[in-house]
């Protein structure tokens, strides 16, 4: 595949971080093998961990003038300095974890939008033989509510605490070339996205809502 390339002629930028807190994290694992295929294919890695974007549980009351936790500052940042994004998500009792919700709660404050037609991509690895995909499932709802672009195929690793060998790799070779392939389709259509972009659309919460001033939330 020939090298992303952005508007100005650099490589495309992608956000790739684990949603885990956990120090030896099947999760970020998972996360680190898709910036290897990234990096592998031409495009530029910035990668996060959890406890960077983490933030208090959410009380509009702590959002004075516009301030709001470092955490959530960092995530917009992030998000905003790359073309696209990429999380790694545990599974806790079929959902996402609480703490990611909550930083994307508090993300979901600043205008412009910035989760709004961002491209990403959903990984998630667990011990289970659904590996994670329920949380998947659930972590697509408010990221496509607040305008990202989720990709349709999202990549759950089952049985992931037997599915990487010594290496950090993926063992069974099938499995292996699924995982990069996918990530390489997704790479095109951020590239595509990037280099062809379609006319811009407004972000509107509620389409059938009365406006008004307090619950207004219109780009």
């Amino acid at each position: 595949m020939s090298e992303q390339l952005s508007r100005q002629g650099q490589p495309l930028r992608f956000l790739v971080f684990s949603a885990s807190l956990r120090k030896d994290s099947l999760n970020t694992r998972l996360a680190k093998l898709a910036a290897g295929v990234i990096e592998k294919n031409g495009g530029v890695v910035d990668f996060a961990h959890m406890d960077e974007f983490d933030c208090p549980s959410y009380n509009q009351d702590i959002e004075v003038d516009g301030n709001l936790p470092a955490g959530a500052n960092e995530f917009r940042k992030r998000l905003l300095a790359n073309d696209a994004f990429i999380i790694a998500s545990p599974e806790y009792n079929g959902s996402m974890p609480g703490y990611l919700k909550n930083a994307i709660d508090w993300v979901s404050r600043f205008r412009p939008q910035p989760f709004n037609e961002r491209q990403s991509l959903l990984l998630s690895a667990s011990p289970s033989m659904a590996g994670g995909n329920r949380g998947l499932w659930s972590l697509r709802m408010p990221l496509e509510h607040l305008g990202a672009r989720v990709y349709p195929n999202m990549f759950s690793l089952a049985m992931a605490h037997k599915a990487f060998n010594e290496e950090g790799n993926i063992a069974d070779p099938v499995l292996a070339k699924r995982f990069e392939d996918n990530m390489i389709a997704f790479m095109n259509l951020a590239e595509a996205a990037t280099h062809y972009p379609c006319i811009k659309k407004a972000w509107v919460e509620f389409l059938g809502e009365k406006p008004d001033p307090v619950t207004e939330r219109v780009e």
